[in-house]
């Protein structure tokens, strides 16, 4: 309760108390000062009641507002993190942007220097195409091919002769091998030849 409804509670019980005594006597008044009294007592206990109550209310109050206000100031400070970090990105971002198109530019350059020799190249296989209509490079190709088959013969033959003289080689030094092998045989003092005869 606010201190003025008190005050005229505490007014009311008075003047309520005068007119008891004034019109219903003395102990009828003495019944009713005391029960204004007890009144007084109670709505006094009620006013404190109420002031502990909002004395906690505002404590709460307070708290919460602490609370809030702590937090407002870390969702700031995150708020502030964040675009500070949204601002480093977007730097970076634009730094990456800018390479990119520098890129972009080269590339751009290498493709049309590209175009320019596939130009050239077009040219160059349309004078070609057009020495193969008339048909002497076909005639130089044919000459090649022959000169090439030639030659390839010769190789191949070169080739067999080689290979029979490999063979003969071969077959050489495998009698040498075995002319070696029997002479270590004889130096043992043995006359046994065979490949499965072992001195004691």
């Amino acid at each position: 309760m606010k201190t003025r409804e008190i005050i005229i509670i505490l007014l009311a019980a008075a003047f309520g108390a005068i007119a008891i005594v004034t019109w219903n006597g003395e102990e009828e008044a003495k019944q009713q000062t005391a029960k204004a009294l007890a009144e007084l007592s109670k709505t006094k206990a009620d006013a404190e009641a109420a002031a502990k109550q909002a004395a906690v209310t505002l404590a709460k109050a307070k708290t919460d507002a602490e609370a809030v206000v702590k937090q407002a100031a870390a969702d700031l400070a995150k708020a502030k993190e964040d675009a500070v970090k949204a601002t480093a990105q977007l730097k970076d971002d634009l730094v990456k942007a800018k390479e990119a198109a520098a890129k972009a530019n080269v590339k751009a350059a290498e493709l049309e220097k590209a175009k320019d020799d596939a130009a050239s190249r077009v040219n160059e296989l349309t004078a070609e195409l057009a020495k193969l209509r008339d048909g002497s490079e076909l005639k130089e190709a044919l000459a090649r091919q022959k000169s090439a088959a030639a030659d390839l013969e010769a190789a191949s033959t070169a080739l067999r002769e080689a290979n029979a003289k490999t063979a003969a080689a071969l077959a050489r030094i495998a009698e040498l091998e075995e002319e070696n092998r029997r002479l270590r045989e004889q130096a043992k003092g043995t006359g046994n030849t065979s490949p499965n005869y072992r001195a004691l």
